[in-house]
């Protein structure tokens, strides 16, 4: 089996280099260990760094496209390796890489698709009292919107399986941990989570500007992931409210008009009549998000047998530049795209 350790980089020349020096080349059940970095856009060292400390393959975006396609690039990547299994890591040496054989294992046993590395939030010496609460609260919300049981939906320290990686398509381009969680949990993927140790901090996120600005981004993205896989439950919920108030208003117009001549409450028929008439047009609308829903799960599946397809035969391209490369294949419109070098023999370090 082969692992291939991707790790998405912005600017990362400083911390690169001792993240990537306490990666391991040899993994309990696999004959395989390379290294993957996606270099989102640097303007600094960073793509130097990774060919200095050993990267096997380097995949470089034409400019800085944001985390979430910094991420898919590097799962498409690393299946073009031969990966069997892929773990994700941050390049700011955030997580321990002694865990990794942590995170493969119940994956090598057969017993998930995708693990996540949950840090100790709740005794995290490095998060504020505020920032801890905002962390199990969002876990919690993405627990109930996933139906899984991960205790740290935000760690990006986590391991795909070859199927998990091939399933996983990122819509946002603000971060990939939320949307996949959702998006396996609502599959036919096997999710958990195992313990794995942080490092002290080297710098602070770059992914936000501000707390205030994280929950509104992480809120958006939980509510349109949520909305894409349980659309008539979501419309259900505001048309079940507009259809009380509408029947309660009917109700109240009933009333007085058996006890009286029911004149003076005629705004009541009145919207009561709007409110249930918005009640059937919510009921419609989810009925068709539904069934968009439905379209888009058999196009999930048919592009999951197709790129598993290419894969077999060799031919899955991507859109970016990818360096250190020994062949090229000639892409439809004409240009030339470089794929990774053939994956070195099992390092005997």
């Amino acid at each position: 089996m082969r692992l291939v350790i991707q790790i998405p980089c912005l600017n990362e020349a400083e911390t690169l280099g001792q993240t990537m020096s306490e990666l391991p080349r040899q993994v309990d059940g696999f004959s395989e260990v390379l290294w993957l970095v996606i270099d989102d856009g640097s303007t600094d060292d960073t793509v130097k760094v990774a060919r200095n400390h050993g990267a096997d393959a380097v995949v470089s975006l034409t400019q800085n496209k944001g985390l979430a396609v910094a991420f898919a690039s590097g799962l498409d990547a690393a299946l073009r390796m031969g990966a069997d299994v892929i773990v994700n890591t941050d390049g700011d040496n955030q997580y321990d890489a002694g865990d990794i054989s942590k995170l493969t294992e119940p994956i090598v046993a057969g017993r998930a698709d995708l693990v996540i590395g949950s840090r100790d939030i709740r005794n995290h010496p490095e998060f504020s009292p505020l920032k801890k609460r905002l962390q199990r609260l969002g876990s919690w919300t993405v627990r109930q919107a996933s139906a899984t049981d991960v205790a740290d939906v935000t760690s990006g320290f986590r391991a795909y399986s070859r199927e998990a990686a091939l399933a996983a398509n990122v819509v946002s381009r603000f971060t990939y941990t939320l949307e996949t969680v959702i998006q396996a949990g609502k599959s036919d993927l096997a999710v958990t989570d195992v313990p794995v140790r942080v490092n002290p901090t080297t710098r602070p996120s770059r992914l936000f500007k501000s707390k205030r600005q994280y929950v509104r981004r992480a809120a958006s993205t939980i509510a349109r992931v949520y909305t894409m896989h349980e659309p008539l439950r979501v419309f259900a919920v505001p048309a079940a409210l507009f259809a009380a108030v509408g029947l309660f208003l009917f109700a109240r117009f009933g009333w007085f008009l058996v006890t009286s001549d029911g004149s003076g409450h005629v705004q009541s028929l009145i919207i009561g009549a709007v409110a249930l008439l918005v009640a059937m047009q919510l009921v419609m609308l989810g009925v068709l998000a539904d069934l968009l829903r439905a379209n888009r799960v058999i196009a999930e599946r048919t592009l999951r047998r197709v790129r598993a397809i290419e894969l077999d035969v060799g031919t899955l391209r991507n859109h970016q530049r990818v360096e250190g490369a020994e062949s090229a294949t000639l892409g439809s419109a004409g240009s030339r795209e470089q794929s990774p070098p053939p994956p070195p023999a099992a390092s005997t370090k």
